[in-house]
């Protein structure tokens, strides 16, 4: 006769908060503009220049260089939210797009030049796009609930440009770039 096993679930691991952890959405809200602020600078002084680099398909690479003038506006837009809170703006890193930005260099190196290398360029680029939509419509709902309209107008303005990066991004990849990857 089978003996049943008895599973065991272990409690999960309480997580003590750090000495300076966020005690109000307000500071929550910073903490995010923060992590937002390092992900841009990362992005627009390491990722665009290396996928505008390895990249051959003239769409992408057009994609890829507006991208980066755009970013550079994500970053003043994210300077003018630190300034309408009266605030320095800092960066603080941000582990999640340092990770996707490591990934995409990973990407990158497994691939051979070409329509293959292409495609995953645009893999890990809308990567990154999705978790900036997330982070930018977080902050966007903290802002509005914050009333800090400026700071608001100004997420909202960064979360459609970001959105539309990612919609050109895959209809680059849907005309016959994943195709020609094949």
């Amino acid at each position: 006769m089978a003996t049943k096993k008895t599973i065991v679930k272990k409690p999960a691991d309480k997580i003590a908060p750090k000495k300076d952890a966020a005690k109000d959405l307000a500071a929550l809200f910073e903490d995010g503009l923060k992590d937002l602020y390092w992900a841009e600078k990362a992005l627009y002084t390491k990722a665009l220049p290396k996928m505008l680099k390895n990249a051959t398909d003239p769409k992408l690479k057009k994609a890829v260089s507006n991208h980066a003038a755009e970013t550079k506006n994500h970053i003043q837009r994210l300077e003018a939210c630190f300034a309408a809170l009266g605030k320095k703006p800092q960066a603080k890193k941000c582990d999640a797009m340092q990770g996707l930005m490591d990934e995409g260099k990973g990407i990158i190196e497994e691939c051979q030049p070409g329509s293959v290398r292409d495609a995953g360029i645009i893999a890990a680029a809308q990567k990154s796009e999705h978790y900036e939509i997330a982070s930018y419509g977080t902050l966007a709902a903290f802002a509005k609930v914050l009333k800090q309209d400026k700071c608001l107008k100004l997420l909202l303005q960064t979360l459609k440009e970001e959105k539309n990066c990612d919609s050109t991004l895959t209809k680059i990849a849907d005309t016959n770039l994943n195709t020609a990857a094949l």
